[in-house]
C-alpha cells in the first residue's frame, strides 16, 4: 500500500504546469525521517531539479535537511542557504515541513510534493504543524497555511463569516486560518491566485484513515522488531563483496604492537637480535585480562619501541625484519582432534594462541570460554552491520567449514547445547552457503536477521535472536548466551586443526577514493600503508582515512601503523566538515539508541562537568556505536563526549 508515513514527488506534468509562471527556484527536500529511521539521501530533490531544467528554470540552489518540520533548525539553516535573486522557494516534503519553510521565507513557497502524513506531530520533531493525510494538498493555493488542520471546521474555500477578533467561533483560542491565509497571500501579492482558483471540493476517498493510522501502528511495532533503536545507513558495500580474498604479499618489515587486545599490554619475551620463527611467541600476557602475542614472520628483532597505534596514538612494539622464508615455529603442529580434546585443553589452545574478539573489540578469548554459568546459546556473529566492510562476508563464503569446526568448539567449551550463525539479510549467498552446510547438524542453525546497524552488538544480537535483555553492567553469560566474531571463531579453528596462533587476519581496503578496493589475508604487523598502495593508493589527499568502519573506525592522520587483530578494514570517507549547533532537543538520539540511553543529556552533562549526571544516565552501558552522533540533527560531537564522561566516571571514588 501507499506508504503514507512520507510523501512522494508529484507527477511531472503536475510540475510543469505549478512552474510554468515561476522561476529562479531554490529547492529545499526533507531527508524524511519516520520509516525505520532510514538516513540516506532521498532522491526526491534531484528529481526535481531535473524536470525544473526540463522546463527551462533556473535553480539558484538545493538543500537537504533533516526533520524539515522543525523550526528551530530549519529557521537557523535557511538564513545561510538561500541565495539572492530567489523569487520561489520549493519544498519536497510532508505538509509539516511545507508549512514550517513557508512560516519562514520571505517569498513565496511552494509544494513539489503530495503531503502524505498522519495526522499529530512527527516522531520527536517537536513540531506545531499538523498534516491531515489527505493527499489532495492545498498549500500551494494558500500560501503554505493547511485550510484543512489549521481551519477548525476545515473549510477549502475561505473563511465562513463566523470569526471575531480574528480568532475562530469553534475554538477560540485559535486564529482563523483563512484570515492568516489572506494576509500571508496578501503580503506576497498573491491574493489574486486565491480569487482566481475555482471551487475545491475534497475528495475524501484521498485517504483512508483508519488503514494509515493501523499501518503506522504496525510500522511502529516493526521498529521494535529485534531490539530498539539502530539506524540504516548507506551499506556501501558494493565495491568488495564480491571480491575474493587475496593472500597480500608478505611484508619485509612487520611491527607488531603490544597491546591488541582489551587488558594490560603484553610484555616482550625477545630481545634486539633475536631470530624469530612464524608463529613463535614473542611476547606474554600480562594479566588474566591480556593475550600472548606472536610471530607473523621468520627473521630478526630489528628494535622493542613505541610505535604508531590506529587507537592508541602509539604503543610499544615488536618490529621484525622477514627473512622472506616464512619459517614455522617448532610449536605450530595440530593438536589432537576435537573430539579427544577436554574443555580445559581448548582454553589453554586459545589462550596460547593469542586469540581475541576480531570484530574490534579485542577480548581475549580464553576469558569468554570459562564463563563460570550455565551456557545454553553459543551465537557466532556473521552480521557485520559495519557499512563498507566485507571482510567476516567473504570468510563466511571461503572458510565454511573452518567457521563450522570453531562453533563446534567452542560449544563444546562452554558446554552449550545450540550453537546459532547470525547473518544479516544483505549476505544470501552466505545464508544459502551457511545453512546448507549445517542442514545435517541437529543443534547448529542459521539464524537471518534483518538488516540494521548495529545488529552485530552483542547485547542487540542476544536481544535478536534469544530474546533476551542483557541487564546493565552484566555480561552476556549472566543470560546464558556466549558470542564470537565469525573471524574469532576461525582462528580458533585454525589454533586447533593447524596449531597456528593468531598471525593473520582478513582487512577490507575500500571507499571512493581507493582505485581497487579489496579483501586481503594480511599478515599481523604489516603496514597499512603498503596495504593501500597495493590497492592503488589515494586519489584524493582531503578525504579521510579510518581505521575500522566509516561507523566505529578510528580516523588516521596518516597511514603508517601496522595491521592487527582486530583491524577489519581501511576505508576512505568525504570529510564532514558540518559545524556543531546547539542541541535542539529533537530526540532523535532517543530513538536510535540500541541501549536505550539519553544521548542528549550527556550533551547537557559534558557542558556543565556533572559526571555524576553521566553515571546517573549509565553512561558506561553505552558501546560508542555512533548511532546518536550519525542521526544528529545538530551534528554534535556526542561520542567524544560520552568517552570524556566515561573516563570521569572511572575516576569517580
Amino acid at each position: 500500500m501507499e506508504n503514507y508515513t512520507k510523501y512522494k514527488l508529484k507527477a511531472a506534468d503536475e510540475l510543469a504546469a505549478l512552474l510554468a509562471d515561476k522561476d529562479n527556484l531554490f529547492v529545499i527536500a526533507c531527508n524524511k525521517c519516520f520509516k525505520e529511521f532510514e538516513t540516506i539521501q532521498e532522491p526526491d530533490c534531484d528529481a526535481f531539479v531535473k524536470i525544473a531544467a526540463e522546463n527551462g528554470k533556473t535553480v539558484t540552489g538545493t538543500a537537504k535537511i533533516d526533520f524539515l518540520c522543525n523550526k528551530t533548525q530549519t529557521d537557523r539553516k535557511l538564513v545561510d542557504l538561500v541565495p539572492e535573486g530567489t523569487e520561489n522557494i520549493v519544498v519536497v516534503s510532508c505538509g509539516l515541513g511545507i508549512q514550517t519553510v513557508a512560516g519562514i521565507a520571505e517569498v513565496p513557497v511552494y509544494a513539489a510534493s503530495n503531503s502524505l502524513n498522519y495526522t499529530g506531530h512527527h516522531g520527536m520533531a517537536l513540531t506545531k504543524k499538523a498534516c491531515d493525510a489527505c493527499a489532495q494538498c492545498y498549500l500551494n493555493i494558500t500560501g503554505g497555511i493547511c485550510p484543512i488542520v489549521d481551519c477548525s471546521k476545515s473549510l477549502v474555500n475561505g473563511q465562513c463569516g463566523g470569526a471575531k477578533n480574528g480568532k475562530c467561533e469553534v475554538s477560540p483560542d485559535k486564529d482563523c486560518a483563512w484570515q492568516k491565509i489572506q494576509e500571508r497571500l496578501e503580503k506576497q501579492g498573491r491574493l489574486a491566485e486565491l480569487t482566481a482558483q475555482p471551487v475545491q471540493v475534497r475528495d475524501y476517498s484521498k485517504v483512508n484513515f483508519k488503514v494509515v493510522n493501523d499501518y503506522v501502528k504496525s510500522i511502529r511495532e516493526s521498529r521494535f522488531a529485534g531490539y530498539y533503536g539502530g539506524v540504516h545507513p548507506v551499506e556501501g558495500k558494493e565495491p568488495t563483496e564480491h571480491k575474493p580474498l587475496v593472500k597480500f604479499p608478505d611484508p619485509e618489515t612487520v611491527i607488531i604492537p603490544l597491546s591488541m587486545h582489551l587488558g594490560a599490554p603484553a610484555n616482550a619475551i625477545v630481545n634486539v637480535g633475536d631470530t624469530v620463527k612464524v608463529g613463535q611467541k614473542i611476547a606474554e600476557q600480562a594479566g588474566f585480562i591480556s593475550a600472548p602475542v606472536h610471530s607473523s614472520v621468520s627473521g630478526t628483532v630489528l628494535a622493542i619501541t613505541d610505535c604508531p597505534h590506529a587507537t592508541r596514538g602509539t604503543c610499544p612494539s615488536i618490529v621484525i625484519k622477514s627473512d622472506g622464508l616464512n619459517t614455522l615455529h617448532e610449536s605450530v603442529k595440530p593438536n589432537k582432534p576435537l573430539d579427544e580434546l577436554t574443555p580445559d585443553e581448548i582454553v589453554e589452545i586459545v589462550k596460547e594462541a593469542g586469540i581475541v574478539g576480531m570484530g574490534g573489540a579485542g577480548f581475549p578469548t580464553y576469558v569468554k570460554l570459562k564463563p563460570g554459568k550455565p551456557i545454553d546459546a553459543v551465537l557466532v556473529n556473521a552480521c557485520e552491520c559495519e557499512p563498507m566492510l566485507t571482510a567476516d562476508h567473504r570468510m563466511l563464503l571461503e572458510f565454511s567449514d573452518d567457521i563450522i569446526f570453531g562453533l563446534k568448539a567452542v560449544m563444546k567449551t562452554v558446554d552449550a547445547p545450540r550453537g546459532v550463525i547470525v547473518i544479516e539479510d544483505n549476505k544470501p549467498d552466505a545464508v544459502e552457503l551457511m545453512q546448507a552446510k549445517v542442514a545435517d547438524i541437529d543443534n547448529i542453525e542459521v539464524c537471518v536477521a534483518k538488516t540494521k546497524y548495529p545488529q552485530g552488538g552483542e547485547k542487540m544480537l542476544i536481544k535478536r535472536v534469544l530474546g533476551r535483555s542483557v541487564p546493565s553492567g552484566k555480561l552476556p553469560a549472566d543470560v546464558g548466551a556466549c558470542v564470537s566474531n565469525v573471524s574469532t571463531v576461525k582462528a580458533i579453528s585454525d589454533a586447533i586443526q593447524k596449531g597456528l596462533p593468531l598471525i593473520e587476519r582478513v582487512t577490507t581496503v575500500t571507499g571512493k577514493y581507493i582505485p581497487n578496493p579489496g579483501n586481503f589475508i594480511v599478515k599481523i604487523g604489516t603496514n597499512a600503508a603498503d596495504l593501500v598502495d597495493y590497492c592503488g593508493g589515494i586519489t584524493d589527499s582531503s578525504c579521510v582515512v579510518k581505521a575500522g568502519g566509516p561507523m566505529m573506525g578510528f580516523p588516521q592522520e596518516e597511514l603508517n601503523f601496522p595491521i592487527m587483530k582486530g583491524s577489519n578494514g581501511i576505508i576512505t570517507v568525504d570529510a564532514d566538515n558540518a559545524e556543531a549547533q546547539a542541541c535542539i532537543k529533537c530526540g532523535r538520539c532517543v530513538d536510535v539508541c540500541p541501549m536505550e540511553l539519553k544521548p542528549l543529556y550527556f550533551y547537557k552533562y559534558a557542558g556543565e562537568q556533572n559526571w555524576q549526571g553521566f553515571k546517573d544516565e549509565n553512561v558506561m552501558d553505552c558501546m560508542e556505536c555512533r548511532c546518536c552522533e550519525y542521526i544528529c540533527s545538530s551534528k554534535l560531537p556526542l561520542v567524544s563526549m560520552i568517552k570524556m564522561g566515561k573516563n570521569a566516571v572511572r575516576g569517580m571514588k
